[in-house]
């Protein structure tokens, strides 16, 4: 039993483990988004589509190139990687609570010398050790307590970019959108300058319009065609942006023209507090304050001596023949402690760094939520302006359609000349792509926030990477 009660004694301190015991940072939280004005209560909608977060728009295209992103996107097969090292390291870290098997074989022949004569021995032998370092200060506990945090944290910022790259697609993929409907438009407008240039010469022709509303109205065409034409730089730019998010070559990769005229989808965020769960990045910093506190724990242990028990059993004979019988056999037991009396500072120095890393986390952490719920009242901010400003330009538009109209029939019975009609075109042109433009920005907004409310991310998946560093 002697041998038996240190053991004991041993394990029963185990549960003890130097350093501070980990507790969540506060975050200022606000009881209620200031800009959740033109949010409401949801309402039921049967019909709708359920799944990921970008099925809101009900868009199979869009549901399409999502599921190529998961599949071969190369930055999010790295950050699976990065993850899988992480738990790797989770499993290095719990090793640390086992004993250290060694075993090895070994052949020595040597021959001594006397005055008179010499003798040659051989020594056969084959051992096994054992060792195990007691984790009475719980060293190991809290290094695989920041290892398992770390993993965590690289969990999360693998959906952190992979929402990313979601809200990039969804981005580009309206803003592509938007540029057909830029190129529609521009289509439309250069075919009807082409009627009025049309109308234009035969008034001409007719000695009503002179030469000059002839090379007046020509202009307008060109330039109306030259725009269409230079819409094509930033389409082409953004298929290839596109492309490359869902892992294909530029050149293997197009997209039909699909005008934008839609508005974006009611996406009501929550609680304010919710949004701590929701974003991954905010879990990922959370996630690394524990990490770092462990860390003072580690640092904490070194302080502290160091107690190991070792063993070795094996057979050792000067014969082969009977180098495997039992009276070769051969066994030691023994324990070792050991303390550092003096490392100048080191151990002091290590602890007072942890403890800086902490705090610089627990920074980081807060600037992280304070960051987050800037993303989030930016993009209700832009929502509620953009609705807004679309009530008021659908307004301009339909005066400037009017006015073109009516401008177009007092140029056609020779009130007015064609400067302007030009004007008119011009001042219609202008407002239509702005609407384009601005139902184009309020799509991003809403891709936006939905990015800024962690998409449907909830940190309790962390939960799902166990104390195996398994997920």
């Amino acid at each position: 039993m002697k041998p038996i009660l240190p053991v004991a004694m041993a394990t029963l301190l185990l549960a003890c483990s130097v350093g501070p015991d980990y507790v969540r940072p506060t975050a200022v939280v606000p009881a209620a988004f200031g800009e959740s004005a033109p949010w409401r209560v949801a309402q039921p909608r049967d019909n709708a589509q359920r799944g990921p977060w970008w099925h809101i728009y009900e868009d199979p295209r869009l549901n399409g190139l999502m599921e190529q992103v998961t599949l071969s996107n190369q930055s999010l097969k790295a950050a699976e990687a990065q993850f899988r090292q992480a738990r790797a390291l989770v499993q290095a870290a719990r090793s640390g609570y086992h004993p250290q098997l060694h075993g090895g074989a070994s052949l020595d022949r040597s021959r001594s010398y006397s005055k008179n004569s010499g003798s040659t021995s051989t020594t056969y032998l084959l051992s096994a050790d054992a060792s195990w370092e007691l984790d009475l200060w719980g060293r190991v506990r809290r290094d695989v307590e920041a290892s398992r945090a770390e993993a965590q944290a690289s969990a999360a910022d693998l959906e952190s970019l992979r929402l990313s790259i979601q809200a990039e697609l969804v981005g580009d993929y309206f803003q592509l959108r938007t540029i057909d409907a830029q190129k529609r438009l521009l289509d439309e407008t250069v075919s009807s300058y082409e009627q009025y240039l049309e109308l234009t010469r035969n008034r001409h022709a007719a000695g009503v319009a002179s030469p000059a509303d002839v090379l007046q109205a020509e202009t307008q065409l060109r330039n109306s065609q030259a725009q269409a034409i230079d819409l094509g730089v930033e389409r082409a730019q953004r298929e290839h942006a596109i492309a490359l998010l869902i892992g294909r070559a530029p050149a293997e990769f197009t997209l039909t023209p699909i005008p934008l005229d839609s508005i974006p989808p009611p996406s009501p965020p929550g609680l304010p507090s919710r949004l701590l769960e929701r974003r991954p990045d905010i879990a990922a910093a959370e996630r690394r304050v524990a990490a770092a506190n462990a860390r003072i724990g580690v640092a904490t242990a070194a302080y502290f001596p160091a107690i190991t028990l070792s063993s070795s059993a094996g057979f050792a004979s000067s014969s082969l023949s009977n180098w495997l019988s039992w009276p070769g056999h051969v066994w030691a037991l023994g324990s070792a402690i050991a303390q550092t009396v003096y490392d100048g500072g080191l151990r002091g120095a290590q602890v007072d760094e942890a403890r800086a890393t902490h705090e610089a986390t627990v920074a980081n952490y807060r600037q992280t939520v304070l960051t987050a719920f800037q993303e989030v009242e930016d993009n209700l901010a832009a929502l509620r302006i953009l609705e807004q400003e679309a009530a008021v330009q659908d307004q301009a538009l339909r005066a400037a359609r009017q006015s073109l109209v009516i401008t177009t029939n007092q140029y056609r019975a020779g009130i007015v000349g064609y400067l302007n009609v030009i004007v008119a075109q011009t001042t219609a042109l202008e407002l239509e792509r702005d609407s384009i433009d601005l139902m184009g920005r309020r799509m991003a907004a809403s891709v936006n926030l939905v990015k800024g409310i962690g998409g449907g991310w909830d940190a309790a998946d962390l939960a799902a990477i166990d104390g195996n560093g398994q997920q």
